[in-house]
């Protein structure tokens, strides 16, 4: 059995045993079978007294078994009270009680519950309302426990994991509540856990579903963002134009006492620019003299002239 709560909790109680197991039922029915089929055979046989003394003893047993016998299944234990004392625990599978005497007012689940809870509008240290949805898993370890200590352990489960969820996000930043939902998970964890293992309930973990901050405040979240990330490309291109100055200072000391190799680097850039179709270089005269770039510059038109067409 799963019980979900959103928001506020449900009332409501345990559920109470009022059902007829199938076993007991169909026992019964076998029963007032064998009292009218034995009071139809004894009929004009025996005397009427002991035609009423065979229904009664068959109703008896059909009786006492309707309400004696109790099936619990796998997963449920049952809070077995005599004369209002606890008794025992019983099951899973068939068991006995006392009629009038035992009575079955609570049975345990001891399967993993899922609990949907939610902190509504809280306020975060920095005063920033947020809505922060989460699940519960959690588990019956003791049933005795559970029964006996406290008067709806469902309910105050859910109770105690709102108010844990509340007074976390009371004691933190938004900033760290958006980015640390790990811990607040671990730390809600612990805190519920601690409220409820007196009951012999055990939380198994914690998860925050959703985190809903004002649409305000979420633009503007937004808009910062973008802008650190405006900053941190602008930063980027700075320290990249300070590494390649540094190697142009560092090729103009290469090139300083071999002019060269200067002429030879500046005859290859002037190559590579005319080789591209319709590319205009404009260079001093002087380099033209010095580096002979107008035979150079003839021999690139001969070449490009000359080449198949197509290509």
């Amino acid at each position: 059995m799963t019980t979900q709560f959103s928001g506020k909790p449900s009332s409501g109680t345990v559920r109470t045993d009022v059902r007829i197991p199938p076993l007991a039922g169909t026992i019964f029915s076998i029963c007032l079978l064998a009292a009218v089929l034995g009071a139809v055979a004894m009929d004009g046989k025996l005397t009427d007294a002991i035609i009423a003394g065979w229904v009664t003893i068959w109703m008896l047993i059909g009786i006492f078994i309707l309400f004696s016998l109790k099936v619990a299944s796998q997963w449920e234990k049952a809070v077995v009270l005599r004369l209002g004392k606890f008794q025992r625990l019983a099951g899973p599978g068939p068991f006995w009680i006392i009629p009038l005497v035992d009575t079955v007012p609570t049975w345990i689940d001891h399967r993993v519950m899922v609990t949907p809870f939610a902190a509504q509008k809280t306020l975060t240290k920095d005063t920033v309302p947020v809505d922060v949805d989460a699940v519960l898993f959690w588990v019956v370890w003791d049933a005795e426990k559970a029964a006996l200590e406290v008067e709806n352990y469902r309910i105050a489960v859910d109770w105690a994991a709102q108010t844990a969820l509340r007074d976390i996000i009371g004691r933190m930043m938004l900033a760290d509540i958006l980015v640390g939902r790990s811990v607040i998970d671990k730390e809600l964890q612990q805190v519920i856990d601690e409220r409820t293992t007196p009951w012999g309930v055990t939380v198994q973990s914690v998860e925050i579903r959703d985190i809903v901050i004002p649409q305000d405040l979420e633009d503007a979240m937004s808009r910062q963002a973008q802008a650190e990330r405006e900053r941190q490309a602008r930063v980027i291109l700075g320290e990249s134009e300070k590494q390649i100055a540094a190697s142009f200072a560092e090729a103009s000391q290469a090139y300083a006492d071999n002019p060269t190799a200067l002429h030879l680097r500046a005859m290859n850039m002037l190559f590579e620019g005319l080789k591209e179709k319709g590319a205009l270089v404009i260079v001093p005269s002087s380099a033209v003299d010095t580096m002979n770039l107008g035979g150079l510059s003839g021999i690139v038109s001969m070449a490009q002239q000359n080449a198949p067409k197509g290509k």
